[in-house]
């Protein structure tokens, strides 16, 4: 998945959190509006709430964009043009790792046009962590953890995660978002580090197994049915996918001891059965 839709999955789905906390906006009953903007080159907004008589734009951003004040100028018309009467409020929720340079301003000849950005890096993580909510917990991870240790916040965060969301597919996909926003941070090692260290959670549950396990698996099968041929077929295949398991957490990034400790080989036989199959790290 995507970062910016991951992002915007994860934002839409942790919308009223974000208006209460962030935005300082306390609404109960609110629609999604999706609208084409025909004048505008990028045809939609990232999200669009409607509120009673508010109209909220935010648009999601993870890198500086210098021509983000003309963008939020040609939305905020074609919006106002189509909710005469509505109060609009613009934001652009910033959650790139280096430092913010979009200007939120711009003034020429006699027009004056302004719109809010939030930087997740200046909010506080506790701020999204004691709402213990599957979105705010993975939103929290791109913000400030102040003085916070990084290790144990991102291991509060799994180990938070394992609590409140109790269904498998829902729980793999939130391991996924928090692993693709990680990045932002360049906090993905240290996720990686977080996991390993939770007893209770297999390898098998996270997202990052079955990603590699698509290469893996593949390789696997076609040297266990090669070595097959010659020494039987059940146990060329059985071979193969051990050794497709072993690929497969080597290429979502675990690292050789810990492979050789779970499947219990040397660290040579599994640097050997890389070696084989050709993986590039």
């Amino acid at each position: 998945m995507k970062k910016d839709i991951i992002l915007k999955d994860i934002t839409k789905e942790a919308v009223k959190d974000i208006l209460k906390y962030l935005i300082k906006i306390e609404i109960d009953d609110f629609e999604f509006l999706d609208i084409e903007f025909e004048k505008i080159e990028v045809k939609k907004a990232d999200i669009l709430v409607k509120a009673k008589n508010k109209i909220i734009h935010i648009e999601l951003q993870s890198s500086n964009d210098y021509s983000m004040v003309y963008r939020m100028a040609r939305y905020y018309i074609e919006i106002a043009s189509r909710y005469k009467k509505s109060e609009i409020y613009q934001y652009v929720i910033y959650i790139g790792n280096k430092k913010n340079y979009m200007k939120n301003e711009l003034i020429k000849d006699n027009m004056k046009f302004k719109f809010d950005i939030i930087d997740m890096k200046k909010i506080p993580c506790e701020k999204f962590l004691k709402l213990e909510t599957p979105e705010a917990l993975v939103l929290s991870i791109l913000c400030d953890f102040e003085d916070r240790d990084v290790a144990k916040t991102i291991k509060e965060i799994l180990e938070k995660l394992i609590k409140v969301v109790k269904n498998e597919n829902e729980f793999r996909k939130y391991i996924l978002m928090l692993e693709e926003l990680s990045t932002s941070r360049d906090l993905k090692t240290k996720i990686k580090e977080a996991e390993m260290g939770l007893q209770h959670l297999r390898w098998e549950d996270l997202p990052s197994w079955e990603i590699g396990m698509e290469y893996g698996m593949k390789a696997g099968i076609e040297k266990g049915m090669e070595k097959g041929m010659e020494k039987g077929m059940e146990k060329g295949i059985k071979k193969g996918l051990e050794n497709g398991k072993i690929v497969a957490l080597y290429e979502v990034g675990f690292g050789i001891e810990d492979i050789a400790k779970r499947y219990n080989k040397s660290i040579d036989e599994v640097k050997k059965v890389i070696a084989t199959f050709e993986v590039k790290k």
